[in-house]
């Protein structure tokens, strides 16, 4: 497995753009609630709204968790992958990981997720980098720009938010 994304069925095609200057993937999403609620939500509380039939190593059955320094998914048998190293941690605005779900640390992309209050709530922004270590960066990336609007709408959903 590629990356965490690799069964996303509509990922658009892999163009020849060099890595460098392949764009994040940005995604913005908003939830109900204040900003430490959102953050727990998203951190204290990731098993019960991930959805790791299609978007996990390990599929149905598997429980994922913000554990110390790391995501790890941990199969109903025991067996563990870690998805990301967390290097900074400011709850409840913000978190950046090192991303390399299913597969080890030596390539990784970089996941930095924010939180901050608005008029309706809480919003959320991911931001996703780090293409140029993959085998093919823009499919890499094509993987998880079509992945991480329907991660995102399940947790907005989860919070108690409109998809």
């Amino acid at each position: 497995m590629e990356n965490l994304f690799s069964h996303a069925d509509d990922a658009l095609p892999a163009s020849v753009e060099p890595a460098e200057n392949l764009e994040p993937v940005i995604c913005t999403v908003t939830v109900p609630g204040p900003v430490a609620q959102a953050f727990a939500g998203f951190t204290d509380h990731t098993h019960l709204w991930w959805p790791l039939d299609s978007h996990g190593v390990y599929g149905a059955g598997s429980y994922v968790e913000f554990e110390e320094n790391l995501i790890v998914e941990t199969a109903d048998d025991g067996r563990t992958a870690v998805w990301g190293s967390i290097d900074d941690w400011q709850p409840p605005l913000s978190f950046h990981a090192s991303w390399h779900p299913g597969t080890t640390a030596i390539w990784s992309t970089e996941l930095r997720v924010a939180f901050r209050a608005v008029e309706s709530g809480t919003e959320l922004r991911l931001v996703h980098n780090g293409w140029e270590g993959a085998e093919d960066p823009a499919a890499a990336r094509a993987d998880y720009a079509a992945g991480w609007p329907k991660v995102l709408d399940r947790f907005v959903r989860f919070m108690g938010g409109e998809a």
